[in-house]
Formats: C-alpha cells, structure tokens, sequence
C-alpha cells in the first residue's frame, strides 16, 4: 500500500478554492474612466452689471435689464455644466457596468 501525504490533498484544495474565487471576480480594467469636456462658458464666471455712483432713472432700468439677461445666460451656462458632469457620470457607471444604458 502506498502512504498518502495528507498535506497533498489539502494543497489541491487550496488552489482549487483559490482559482474558483479568482473565476468569479470581474477583470480589473485599466481604461481610464470616460471625461466629458466642459463647455468654456460654463467654465466663465458670471458678470453682472453694478450701478454707477450716482445712478439716475435711466440708469436704473438699464441695470435692471442688462442683469436679467446675465442672470438668464449664467442660469443657462451652470445648467449645461450639470447636465455635462451628469452625462459623464452616467457614462462612467455604463463602463463600470453599474448601471445599464438607457434606451
């Protein structure tokens, strides 16, 4: 009879229970995750129109008007930013395979 060495039996079922928890984990990837340039008017601070030192009516209602419009087109420039940094990110859990694609 031949002697068996129980130590053979248990280094089989080392590597065996290694390679099987090796199978089941996802591939590291080493794509760098997808980026989104952002617009260069979102990346531009807001200006918004000051008074002069003694305003006079006219100047008033020029003011009021001209930071409206600044007031729309910042509005404007901050939502195209959100929506970019929400697209990448989408995008990036589409990769990552935590998310899947809309339709």
């Amino acid at each position: 009879m031949t002697p068996t060495i129980p130590w053979n039996t248990a280094a089989l079922i080392a590597c065996a229970a290694m390679t099987a928890s090796c199978a089941g984990s996802p591939p590291i990837s080493t794509v760098a995750p997808t980026r989104l340039t952002l617009p260069e008017v979102a990346k531009r601070p807001c200006a918004l129109t000051t008074l002069p030192a003694e305003p006079t009516a006219g100047d008033l209602d020029t003011a009021y008007v001209l930071r409206g419009a600044q007031i729309v087109a910042c509005d404007g420039a901050r939502r195209l930013a959100v929506e970019t940094l929400l697209a990448e990110r989408a995008m990036q859990d589409v990769q990552a395979g935590t998310k899947q694609p809309a339709d």
